[in-house]
């Protein structure tokens, strides 16, 4: 995971994330709750927890997405090579010699001769056949998109962290405000 350094730096540098709400740090906290009228300290601090949770929320799904990409990609990386092998033994008109996995730690052996046409699997049961520079071309593309998203995930959990971060300081700053007048009114009836 990126420093925090860097996480400030990204959320200074890219301000849409995903549609996660900004969090406002509150300078003035005094201010900010004569603007909140008869609405007390705990009512506050119970509607930043909602929002903390839903930070929370939001971190687990991006770290489940983060998690579900980065088993992905080795995927698409290996098949990506395959195919250019496979090209590669076309364009030199030999004949591949290679093992396939049948289950857990048993293995055929197999000849590949020289082809126009691979199969891939596009997920959900559902395998098409492509001409070998088509499929190189969507591989690719997939592998592209899938670091792109994965760098796009990573940016928004640096941005998420820095949100709820700031809710848990403001929190903590409205409970501080909030000691601190009961101790004023408390000094105050004595």
């Amino acid at each position: 995971m990126a420093s925090d350094k860097e996480c400030v730096d990204k959320a200074i540098i890219e301000k849409k994330h995903s549609g996660i709400p900004e969090a406002t740090f509150l300078e003035d906290v005094d201010a900010f709750m004569k603007t909140k009228g008869n609405e007390g300290a705990e009512s506050v601090i119970r509607r930043l927890d909602e929002q903390h949770q839903k930070y929370k929320f939001m971190e687990m799904n991006l770290l489940a997405k983060k998690r579900k990409l980065q088993s992905k990609i080795p995927d698409l990386k290996s098949t990506y090579e395959m195919v250019k092998v496979l090209k590669d033994s076309k364009k030199q008109d030999k004949t591949l010699s290679t093992q396939f996995l049948l289950s857990d730690q048993v293995y055929a052996n197999a000849s590949i001769p020289p082809t126009d046409k691979v199969c891939l699997w596009l997920g959900a049961n559902v395998m098409l056949e492509y001409d070998i520079e088509e499929a190189e071309k969507l591989l690719s593309k997939n592998l592209e998109f899938a670091r792109d998203t994965l760098q796009g995930v990573d940016d928004d959990l640096c941005f998420l962290k820095d949100q709820y971060v700031t809710t848990e300081v403001n929190m903590a700053r409205v409970y501080n405000w909030d000691v601190t007048r009961r101790q004023i009114l408390k000094a105050s009836n004595s």
